[in-house]
């Protein structure tokens, strides 16, 4: 036997088997397995060439123990391998879509400060537009309710004039008519007397109510005239004509400032019917052109609101989202920083 056993060559040591470009735990536990093995095997090699007995040995029972335990940490080892490669992988990937994502939310911040920045400003226009277009529209309706009243007031003023003038032209023909029809000195003293008197009054009238527009219209004569007439009606025929008399009688003559009072009223009517015409037509001129300037700025204002609304909404949207962004940022940027600190600890611990 202990010729055998110097006869037997010394084996050779298994070379360590590093799987991992680190070297972990489970390599260090690899090599020192392999080292037990090596110690193991040679002599139990040397003291038998029965292969079959040394099975049956102890000693060749702890060396299978030990292969076994040698290809188990192997695997392990590979596992181990395995294990960093995703690892590595995984930090790799995430560092690059965070690192990604937070450029991705900077720069979006970016954006919705410059978009907010611009929705404020133009909200503050659009504010400001608003507010001169509701000054002009209330300008503009303010000039049309005045002039609107003044129109009232005008129309309301010309219907009472035609009304009078109407009444006083109507009153004149009146008059005219019954002393043409009785026109002559006997004719006269034939009239009834309430004619006269009828006559006398409504001179009377007239004279008083419009005696502004009958300025300069009758001369002192025929006012004194129609003075004497409606004094004493009926003695103003009887009495004896003067030397003026004598060719226009007095019957002549107070018909003569009736038909002038009938004709200076009748041009005063027209006149004011002319003026009323033109009253009209320029307060439709007005209230057309307000009207177009209230519903043009009554129309810019819907739109500018409706515009406003819009920009304040999108405003409002674009806060809650930088505001959302930000904490997405701060999230992320915490995110990565804990993981480069685990990433590294562990590159440095494996």
């Amino acid at each position: 036997s202990r010729a055998n056993l110097r006869a037997s060559p010394r084996p050779q040591r298994s070379p360590a088997v590093v799987t991992s470009p680190k070297f972990t735990m489970a390599s260090r536990a690899t090599m020192l397995l392999l080292l037990l093995v090596t110690l193991f095997v040679a002599p139990a090699a040397s003291l038998s060439s029965d292969m079959d007995e040394a099975k049956n040995r102890p000693v060749s029972k702890v060396i299978t123990l030990l292969k076994d335990m040698l290809t188990q940490l192997e695997k392990e080892a590979e596992e181990d391998e395995e294990i960093y490669d995703k690892l590595a992988c995984w930090c790799q990937t995430n560092d690059k879509e965070k690192t990604k994502a937070i450029a991705d939310a900077q720069a979006r911040i970016e954006d919705l400060t410059t978009k907010i920045e611009e929705l404020t400003a133009m909200v503050a226009r659009l504010g400001t537009e608003i507010k001169i277009l509701e000054k002009e529209v209330a300008s503009n309706q303010d000039a049309l309710d005045k002039a609107t009243a003044i129109r009232e007031k005008q129309l309301a003023e010309f219907n009472a004039e035609e009304k009078d003038l109407l009444e006083s032209i109507s009153a004149l023909k009146s008059a005219v008519t019954v002393l043409s029809k009785h026109h002559g000195g006997a004719l006269l003293q034939a009239m009834p007397r309430s004619h006269l008197l009828s006559i006398a009054a409504t001179l009377q009238h007239l004279l008083q109510q419009h005696a502004s527009l009958l300025e300069g219209v009758l001369s002192m004569s025929d006012r004194k005239a129609a003075a004497a007439f409606v004094q004493s009606p009926a003695d103003y025929f009887d009495a004896a004509p003067t030397f003026k008399q004598s060719y226009a009688p007095q019957s002549g003559e107070i018909f003569g400032i009736l038909r002038q009072m009938k004709e200076t009223f009748e041009s005063n009517l027209s006149a004011s019917q002319k003026e009323e015409m033109q009253n009209q037509r320029a307060y439709e001129d007005l209230k057309a052109a307000k009207e177009e300037e209230i519903s043009a700025g009554q129309a810019q204002i819907d739109s500018k609101t409706a515009e406003l609304a819009d920009s304040q909404e999108k405003d409002a949207q674009a806060k809650e989202d930088i505001d959302d962004t930000k904490t997405s940022l701060g999230a992320d940027e915490q995110f990565l920083m804990m993981l480069k600190e685990k990433c590294q600890m562990t590159d440095k611990e494996w």
